[in-house]
Order: structure tokens, then sequence, then C-alpha cells
């Protein structure tokens, strides 16, 4: 089922057709507010009463025309100046090729500092998304670039490619604000973990290791991209066996997906922060969402019927 749902994100026609039938877009519904930055704001403002912050990122990679790349920034900047006039506690994430970064470095580059420096203004992340293990290196690189100039940089690992311990290791010098999820694209086993438990345990471990560097003194802010609570769970056992607080990382769901644990995570003192996903493009990160728990395509149904 995984390697069905990851053909069907990729497959050319299937991007092109499938997002125009009604039951497509229905079933999308479970992990969107709506396709615009109205709607996800206003699930946000419903966030903020609940005491759950959020993360929100406009769907969408790989543009073909830097001047797309040019209307996304500008696009964030105005989410950014909506965050901070309803006092919402918002970060906002964004793919690197979103901001063209197949076509253009350094405009890449000036647009994502721009976009950090404004986030700064407001005490706010910005949030550099991972892509598939051809950007894994380049993505890297790009982050330790930015750090140098914009501390509030955050960047998203995979905990099923193999190196991932390795960059963690690399990054801890930097202060780093590491959102950790598991992956969700198709990797060849030579890189990547195949199987759940592999995958699962090494999560775990890479979550211990970056908690040890904060109580060795050590300054990492530890996003959970995960909405498995048995993992949740182990890591705060681990925080509290190092003599930590379980604030010393957050809970970062997906919006739509196990939201009476988010709820019951916040409620028990736990930083928990919702990704709140909008825009066109939906279509392959949809799929993506689905092959990470195949599970989810049983809810999907549901919400197609429902």
């Amino acid at each position: 089922m995984r390697s069905l749902l990851l053909w069907m994100a990729r497959n050319t026609w299937l991007r092109r057709n499938l997002p125009r039938l009604w039951f497509a877009r229905r079933a999308v519904r479970r992990f969107m507010p709506g396709e615009d930055a109205g709607s996800a704001l206003a699930a946000g403002v419903q966030f903020q009463i609940e005491g759950i912050g959020q993360l929100y990122t406009r769907l969408g990679e790989n543009l073909t025309r830097i001047d797309e790349a040019d209307e996304v920034a500008a696009h964030y900047r105005g989410v950014l100046d909506e965050i901070r006039e309803r006092h919402l506690d918002g970060e906002i994430s964004v793919k690197l090729t979103q901001l063209g970064f197949d076509l253009d470095v350094e405009r890449t580059f000036q647009h994502a500092s721009s976009l950090a420096a404004q986030a700064a203004e407001s005490g706010k992340t910005f949030w550099i998304d991972m892509e598939g293990s051809d950007y894994t290196e380049s993505t890297i690189a790009f982050y330790e670039r930015m750090k140098a100039s914009q501390p509030n940089v955050g960047i998203c690992l995979q905990a099923y490619l193999r190196r991932t311990a390795a960059d963690i290791q690399r990054l801890l010098p930097l202060m780093p604000e590491i959102r950790l999820v598991k992956g969700a694209y198709a990797e060849p086993a030579t890189i990547a973990y195949r199987s759940r438990h592999d995958v699962d345990s090494n999560y775990v471990a890479l979550c211990v290791s970056m908690l040890e560097a904060v109580r060795n003194g050590g300054t990492v802010r530890i996003g959970l991209g995960t909405h498995d609570v048995r993992i949740i769970e182990q890591v705060a056992e681990h925080a509290t066996a190092l003599g930590l607080p379980r604030t010393s990382f957050e809970v970062q769901m997906l919006y739509g997906i196990r939201m009476d644990q988010q709820r019951r995570l916040a409620g028990a003192g736990y930083v928990v922060r919702d990704l709140i996903a909008y825009g066109e493009a939906w279509y392959p990160w949809y799929m993506r969402r689905l092959a990470e728990r195949p599970a989810n395509v049983l809810f999907a149904l549901r919400q197609i019927v429902g």
C-alpha cells in the first residue's frame, strides 16, 4: 500500500487529473481546513484558544519559473503579517524548491533570509522543510549558511535516513532547531531504513541524542513531527530519566490527525504545535501523508462518504 501511494504521488498524470475530481477534493478535507491562507489562519485562531501553537505551510514544490518563487515569498510575508496582527503563536515552514532552489540558489537565499528576518521581529522561527534525499545535503548546507546570520531558523530532518544521526551531530554546535519526522518519500534501502520497527527505533534514538545534548548544556529546540503517541511517551520517559521536563521538546502534529491526542497532550503540559497545510498544490503532499500511515486511507474513504 505504501509503495502504491508513493507511486501515485509521483505520477504526473494522476497529479494533473485526480485533484479535479470531487471525491478527491472531499477526501483531502481531513488534512486541510481549506486551500487559502484565510482558512488556515482561521483554524489557527481556534488552536490558539486551546493552547496549541501553529505551523503554517503553503503546499507546493519544484517550481519551474523564478517569478513563481517571488510570489511565494510575497505570500509568506503576508502570512507573517497576519500572524503578528492576530497575536498568534504561529510560525511558517517552507520547502526550498518552493522558493526557487532548483532555479536560482542565491535568489532562494535572499527570499529565505528576508522571511527569517521578518519572523525574528516577532520572536518566531522560520522553518525549512525537507524534501527527497536528492536535496538532503544541499538543504543542510543551506541551513548552515543561514544560521550564520539568522539564528531563528529551523530545519526538518528525516528519521528513516541512515545519515540523520551524523547530521544531528553535525548541527548541534549551531544551537539548531530540529523538527524530526519519520520520512515520506520513496528511498532505497541503501540510504534509508525500510521497516517500521527500524524507523521507529532510530526515531527514538535520535531524540535521545538531542535530549542528551540539552542535558549536557547544549541548546536544541526539538520538535517531534510524529502522530505516534507511543513514541512521544517514550521520548518523555527518556527526558524524565535525564532530568529534563516534558517541555524540553515540542509535539508537532498535522491538522486533522489525532486531534483528540493533540488536545490531551496540551492539557497534560506538553508543548503542542499543529502543522496547518493549505494551498491548491496539495496532491503529492496528500498522497505522501497517506503513505506515512496507510491506515489513513480508511479515514479518507470515510471522509468521502461522510
